[in-house]
């Protein structure tokens, strides 16, 4: 397959279109700001970051308070999560304007999505210049889940979140199931092996 070359660019996809929550109620300045630039990056401790740049107006927001939570967007969040990153909260009230609910935090000031599906509660620990962007480097201080993906056996069920990708401008809801993780070496069972059967009580005549 022939490939074009390009110069180098930010083109990783799909990546998450996240609804960061920042700012408090006691501060007055609660705000809502869609990224895309958010991962992991450690696992022990969880830590986790969001690439902003400066001139955004939750920048200094995060960085003043040292805190933000990242709420993950499902397909009846779409919408907002695209409005959310193309209007400022230095203009508009976004949790007013989109009619979403703020939820309060176990760990931090900051109010939760109570729509979200799933939200982590983040510290951050550094803020790294980077060029247009400053990632804020966080800690996972606590994650809060909707029990309705919760299984009976108490597993978490993400894929019924119905959670959306972005990639290259476009959102995209997440599709058919292709594996689980570690399956691509999982051994598997072999057919036809009959169960050995049971020893009969009496002799045979």
């Amino acid at each position: 397959m022939a490939k074009l070359k390009w110069k180098g660019g930010a083109l990783i996809a799909p990546v998450p279109p996240a609804m960061v929550s920042c700012g408090s109620e006691d501060a007055g300045n609660c705000n809502i700001i869609t990224v895309a630039w958010t991962g992991i990056t450690n696992t022990v401790p969880p830590k986790t970051y969001i690439s902003v740049r400066p001139s955004r107006h939750s920048y200094n927001i995060i960085k003043d308070s040292g805190e933000f939570a990242i709420n993950l967007t499902c397909a009846s969040l779409v919408r907002h999560a695209d409005w959310c990153g193309v209007y400022t909260g230095a203009k508009v009230d976004k949790f007013e304007r989109c009619g979403l609910t703020k939820e309060a935090a176990s760990e931090i000031s900051c109010p939760l999505i109570a729509e979200s599906p799933l939200s982590l509660e983040c510290k951050v620990t550094d803020i790294i210049p980077l060029g247009s962007h400053h990632m804020f480097l966080a800690d996972i201080v606590a994650v809060d889940v909707d029990e309705s993906l919760m299984d009976k056996e108490g597993k978490l069920r993400l894929d019924k979140a119905g959670l959306v990708a972005f990639a290259h401008g476009e959102y995209f809801a997440l599709g058919e199931k292709l594996g689980s993780f570690g399956y691509s070496v999982k051994k598997k069972k072999k057919k036809g092996h009959a169960s050995p059967k049971k020893k009969s009580d009496s002799k045979n005549v």
